[in-house]
C-alpha cells in the first residue's frame, strides 16, 4: 500500500463535521474553505484531499498537529505585530496549491508523495493553548500547511486562545473566500498572505487564480485584520522590475501602510534550476516597493545581507524605529503605536 494511501487512511480517523460548506443537491456539497469551491460527490475528496463528503456531511481535519513550535513572531513574518514576542505555531497537513518551490512541502504536500507522509501528533485545542501560555507566546498561529483548508480546527483553538488573552493569526497563500473570512473574522487578529505573482498564468500553474488572492488581500484589509504580505522572489519567475512594481502598485492601491516582505528563494522541492535569490535582488525589489509608495518594505530571509532593509523607519521623519537582524530585535522605539520623534502613527499591533 502506498505511503500516501496509509496516511490518508490515518487522517480519516481525525476529523469532525465541517462548517465551511453548503449542500447543492442530493449528490453534491460545495466546500468554500478555499477559492477552489470544490463540488464534492459522496465518497470523494476535495482538491486538498483532506476535506471529504460522506452521506451528506463534509468532514474536515481535527485533533492533530504535524508540527508545533514557539518561534519569534518575526519568523512568520510579522514585523508590525508585537515585535520581539513569541508566536506558538501549529500546523496540520495538506494544501490547496502545488507550488514547485514550496518551503514547507514536507507537510503541505504530504498527501501527494510517497516519500513524505509526515508523522502527526494527536492533541487537543486545550493542550495547544496551554503550550502557548507556558512558552509565554503572545500570538498563536496556524501555519506549516495551508490553514484555510483546516480552518475549523484553527477556530476551535482560537476560540479558547481568546479567553487566555492571545492574539490569533493565519499564515496563508491567500486563496480564500468571503465565507472563510466571515467565519474567521471574530477570532483572528493577524493575517500573512503570500502574493506570489501578478501574472494569472503563473498562478494557474501553481493551482489557483490571481484574482482569488487579490480579493482576499483586499477583504482582509477591509475587515480591519492586521495584514502583512510576502513575495518570495524567484529568479526567472517573478523578479523582473515590471512584475515587482505591479505587486507594489497593487498593494499601494489597497493601502500604502501594508508591510511588504520580499524574501529569498532557495532551491527546494521540485524547483532546483534557478539560482538562489541574491541579496542584491531583494534590495532592488525593496527599492521598487518604496519608490512605488509603500511605507514599509522589508528584505528578509538573508540576515545581515540586505543593508537597512530589515529595519522599520518612520515614513515621515525617517527615524529608526525597530532595528532587526534576522528574527532578532535589537531596538524598538515605537511608543504606543507612534514614532517618538514626530508622533506619526505607525500602523500595526503593539503591546
Amino acid at each position: 500500500m502506498p505511503a500516501t494511501t496509509r496516511l490518508r487512511d490515518i487522517l480519516r480517523h481525525h476529523v469532525k463535521p465541517g462548517e465551511l460548506y453548503r449542500r447543492l443537491d442530493d449528490a453534491f456539497l460545495e466546500c468554500y474553505a478555499c477559492g477552489h469551491r470544490c463540488k464534492i460527490r459522496h465518497g470523494k475528496d476535495g482538491i486538498c484531499r483532506l476535506r471529504f463528503h460522506e452521506n451528506g456531511v463534509l468532514y474536515v481535519p481535527h485533533g492533530y498537529v504535524s508540527g508545533i513550535a514557539a518561534d519569534p513572531i518575526e519568523k512568520k513574518p510579522f514585523f508590525h505585530a508585537y515585535p520581539g514576542r513569541k508566536a506558538l505555531s501549529f500546523g496540520m497537513l495538506g494544501c490547496d496549491l502545488h507550488c514547485p518551490y514550496c518551503q514547507n512541502w514536507i507537510t503541505s504536500q504530504a498527501l501527494n508523495h510517497d516519500i513524505t507522509g509526515s508523522p502527526i501528533t494527536i492533541t487537543t485545542a486545550e493542550q495547544i493553548v496551554s503550550a502557548a501560555v507556558s512558552t509565554k507566546s503572545r500570538v498563536i498561529t496556524s501555519t506549516y500547511n495551508e490553514p484555510s483548508i483546516t480552518a475549523e480546527w484553527a477556530v476551535d483553538i482560537f476560540k479558547l486562545a481568546k479567553t487566555r488573552g492571545l492574539a490569533c493569526s493565519f499564515v496563508s497563500n491567500g486563496n480564500g473566500t468571503p465565507e472563510l473570512l466571515d467565519y474567521l473574522k471574530p477570532y483572528i487578529d493577524l493575517y500573512k498572505i503570500d502574493l506570489k505573482s501578478m501574472d494569472d498564468l503563473n498562478y494557474r500553474k501553481l493551482g489557483t487564480r490571481l484574482q482569488n488572492v487579490l480579493d482576499t488581500i483586499t477583504r482582509v484589509y477591509a475587515y480591519g485584520i492586521w495584514l502583512e504580505v510576502v513575495t518570495l522572489v524567484v529568479p526567472g519567475f517573478n523578479d523582473s522590475d515590471a512584475e515587482l512594481k505591479s505587486i507594489a502598485d497593487f498593494l499601494v492601491s489597497v493601502s500604502p501602510d501594508i508591510p511588504w516582505h520580499v524574501t529569498a528563494f532557495h532551491k527546494n522541492y521540485k524547483m532546483t534550476d534557478p539560482n538562489d535569490t541574491p541579496p542584491e535582488t531583494l534590495q532592488r525589489a525593496a527599492r521598487i516597493g518604496r519608490e512605488s509608495g509603500l511605507h514599509f518594505v522589508y528584505a528578509g530571509n538573508l540576515p545581515g545581507e540586505t543593508a537597512h532593509w530589515e529595519n522599520t523607519y518612520c515614513p515621515d521623519c525617517n527615524k529608526l524605529l525597530i532595528e532587526r537582524e534576522g528574527f532578532r530585535v535589537y531596538q524598538n522605539h515605537v511608543i504606543h503605536g507612534h514614532c517618538p520623534q514626530c508622533n506619526r502613527t505607525i500602523p500595526g499591533r503593539w503591546d
